[in-house]
């Protein structure tokens, strides 16, 4: 299908991103379905037609129908986007093998890796269900500012390139730019990684390290992505695109990003639950920091700033702990 035709999409997760994503694709002249399992929210978004929780003021089209019954939202559908937390991913997919025809795609916009195993997100698609092709949404991208309508570019990376053409086409318009790759490693495992290193760089600002160990963080925040993007299969070039450095310096230098809030709340002092509470949303982050930490150990990969986040957020390390172990490093060459 044609991104420029009008599809009947259904975008699973009503939170800020799958709200975000589902006021794009209507306002591209698509009939979208918004689904969730929340009977209460879903009756709020039908009610006050916009998402007052995450994005108020910001009303939806209407072409934009918010659905409880899972199976009315994936009826003959054209395109569906699941936008749900990783932890929440496997149970969705399992819930959609039996309802999907065959050969219809499956995308996603989730960032993380599947909690437990640490496998990335199209292993855990491709195993449930089944052969299909696959993309993953990813870049840099607030929620806020996509409602808004405000200039964004994204990557979508695909199992196969009409896919991936499929996809873009259909989020592409207007002040939306998406770009295809046909790399979902690094595409995912930019998205997914880059939330520790934000939760890094929050601490550092939130200690009143100032600017210079801002951009220090973020520099060798990315080589420690490329070491562990390649290690996993994807290619360094990506890691310097929209998915990987792109996200990365927007993820860590804006406020607006939940995980760099949970570093900034936790250099002041906070414990990682009222942190939680007080963002009010999912911060991926938290749960990544864990997998990254054992994928990074199996391969052998050497991410000080992400071991010393892990430490942080689970072993009771302070932030000033967790800094003066980066700053006490030998030295090095840059490039190794």
């Amino acid at each position: 299908m044609s991104g420029s035709q009008a599809a009947r999409v259904a975008v699973l997760g009503p939170g800020s991103w799958g709200t975000a994503l589902a006021l794009l694709l209507a306002r591209n002249g698509h009939a979208v379905r918004l689904w969730g399992h929340d009977p209460n929210e879903v009756a709020a978004l039908a009610r006050d037609r916009e998402n007052r929780q995450f994005l108020p003021g910001v009303p939806f089209p209407d072409g934009l129908v918010p659905l409880i019954d899972l199976d009315e939202a994936l009826a003959a559908i054209d395109a569906l986007l699941i936008v749900v937390p990783s932890h929440a991913f496997a149970a969705v997919a399992e819930r959609l093998a039996p309802r999907l025809p065959a050969g219809l795609g499956v995308a996603w916009a989730t960032k993380g890796f599947a909690p437990g195993d640490n496998r990335l997100l199209h292993q855990v698609a491709g195993e449930v269900l089944g052969e299909r092709p696959l993309a993953v949404v990813s870049g840099p991208s607030f929620a806020a500012e996509v409602a808004r309508g405000l200039p964004t570019a994204v990557t979508v990376a695909a199992t196969a390139p009409d896919f991936a053409q499929q996809v873009a086409g259909l989020l592409h318009g207007g002040r939306f730019r998406a770009y295809t790759s046909d790399d979902l490693v690094g595409v995912e495992v930019a998205g997914a990684a880059k939330n520790v290193l934000a939760i890094a760089t929050g601490i550092a600002d939130g200690l009143g390290f100032g600017a210079n160990t801002r951009a220090a963080l973020i520099t060798r925040g990315l080589a420690e992505l490329i070491r562990l993007g390649t290690a996993l299969g994807g290619r360094r070039e990506t890691f310097m695109g929209l998915a990987g450095l792109g996200d990365l310096v927007l993820t860590c230098t804006d406020d607006q990003s939940r995980n760099r809030r949970m570093g900034l709340a936790l250099a002041k002092g906070r414990s990682v639950a009222d942190a939680r509470r007080e963002i009010g949303q999912e911060v991926e982050g938290v749960l990544t920091a864990r997998s990254v930490r054992a994928i990074a150990e199996r391969l052998g990969v050497e991410m000080p700033i992400g071991e010393q986040v892990y430490r942080v957020l689970y072993e009771g390390a302070t932030p000033e702990q967790a800094t003066r172990a980066l700053l006490e490093r030998d030295s090095k060459a840059e490039f190794d």
